[in-house]
């Protein structure tokens, strides 16, 4: 019996370690391009992969049944017309012959809408109608960027909406791309006209002919304010892989921000849900920041002789009025620009700073400190006990020292960003 359970056991071993041949990481397998020229098809250096695929292949982001599995999204650089193929080696089938392997094909067919080829040289003949391709909406602003490369390249940022003649089906093609780099990314009802889009492409040359193409874009819901204004709020924003870092959000951002206070009736400019998650995701808030203290250091209430007299309703008002700021953002952008005027290496000067940036910081802790008070009033002394260890006062200053290195932290990389950019 002993010696049949081990065989049973390594029998089984075995077969698990065969099975696992067959599993293929799909955040690897998924090769993304944007095709400019026909030989970009077959040059591994045009292509990246996603960030995340485990909302189309669950948590683990793991397809099974396939050894070497490649699934190719390709895409025409400007208008994004599609080719879809999976290719692999072998799959599990071949060996076992009742085990199935996933359905990778019906997976992606969820995301990518229809009209996509699954040829290669139809593909390639798609790329000739390039040309044929113009952003839609009105353009807003122009900007360049020096490529050591290629010299100076020049990008434009568009608005448009869903009724601009093509955009619609141009927009599914798109938003493809959020399911495989933000985490919790999901597909919005463009069909609401209050949805505004903004779009940045890059205008090139190819073969003596404009070409444009697709860098990225935001989603902005205006929202209703009584009894006349509006809230816009920014709610997807993403510059694709082979454009980031070269300071594409920071001019969709400002020229989106530029645009909605040229309209009388906003009433402010936030964000909801940034990213479609719980809370402004953290390269968004930094993003924002650095924005918004490019555009408020000009305001004369944030003048370097009156930002050490502290937070002031002038400021407040001022970015409200002249930058559809809201008081929170206001506040960031005060913090921000006090750092870049203060002398930190004076102990009295960096102290005083110290104490008013912990001062909002320790809003959720005096929060926790009148939740106590009133917990007394209704727990028995042993929960009150479990309570008060959990807002222990040391820790709590513990905690806010760190917050307070964080923030700071952050502060200084903006204002080094804007000491660059000078």
């Amino acid at each position: 019996l002993i010696y049949a359970f081990i065989f049973v056991s390594t029998g089984a071993s075995t077969m698990e370690k065969k099975l696992a041949e067959y599993k293929c990481d799909t955040n690897d397998a998924i090769c993304l391009k944007l095709v400019r020229f026909p030989e970009d098809v077959d040059d591994d250096g045009t292509t990246f992969h996603p960030e995340y695929s485990h909302q189309t292949f669950g948590d683990d982001e793991v397809a099974f049944g396939y050894k070497g599995l490649q699934i190719q999204l390709f895409y025409t650089a400007g208008n994004l017309s599609t080719l879809f193929k999976v290719k692999y080696s072998s799959t599990v089938t071949e060996m076992f012959d009742c085990v199935e392997p996933d359905d990778v094909e019906g997976k992606i067919r969820e995301i990518v809408p229809a009209g996509f080829t699954c040829n290669t040289d139809d593909f390639v003949s798609l790329l000739e109608k390039e040309a044929n391709f113009k952003p839609f909406g009105t353009l807003l602003h122009s900007y360049t960027v020096h490529s050591e490369e290629a010299g100076e390249l020049t990008y434009q940022i568009h608005k448009a909406n869903i009724t601009c003649p093509g955009f619609q089906e141009y927009h599914e093609r798109l938003q493809t791309f959020l399911m495989w780099f933000i985490e919790t990314a999901s597909f919005i009802d463009a069909d609401d006209d209050r949805w505004d889009f903004f779009l940045v492409f890059e205008k090139y040359n190819k073969d003596g002919e404009t070409h444009y193409a697709t860098v990225g874009y935001m989603t902005v819901y205006n929202y209703y304010v009584y009894p006349d204004k509006t809230r816009p709020r920014v709610s997807q924003m993403l510059i694709l892989p082979p454009f980031q870092g070269e300071g594409h959000g920071a001019q969709l951002l400002e020229a989106v921000h530029r645009f909605y206070c040229s309209l009388p009736k906003v009433q402010d400019i936030t964000v909801i849900f940034f990213f479609l998650s719980e809370d402004p995701s953290e390269n968004y808030v930094k993003l924002r920041d650095y924005v918004l203290v490019k555009l408020c250091q000009g305001l004369p209430s944030f003048a370097a002789d009156k930002l050490h007299l502290g937070f002031s309703a002038d400021m407040v008002n001022e970015a409200q009025d002249k930058l559809k700021i809201n008081k929170k953002h206001a506040r960031r952008v005060y913090e921000i620009l006090r750092l870049r005027a203060t002398d930190m290496s004076d102990e009295e000067k960096a102290r005083e700073y110290r104490l008013e940036v912990k001062k909002r910081l320790f809003g959720p802790y005096r929060k926790n400190q009148r939740e106590l008070a009133k917990m007394r009033k209704c727990l028995r002394p042993e929960e009150l006990v479990s309570h008060m260890n959990q807002m222990d006062t040391r820790t709590q200053h513990e905690e806010l020292e760190k917050s307070y290195q964080v923030v700071v932290e952050d502060y200084r990389r903006i204002i080094e960003r804007l000491a660059t950019q000078a």
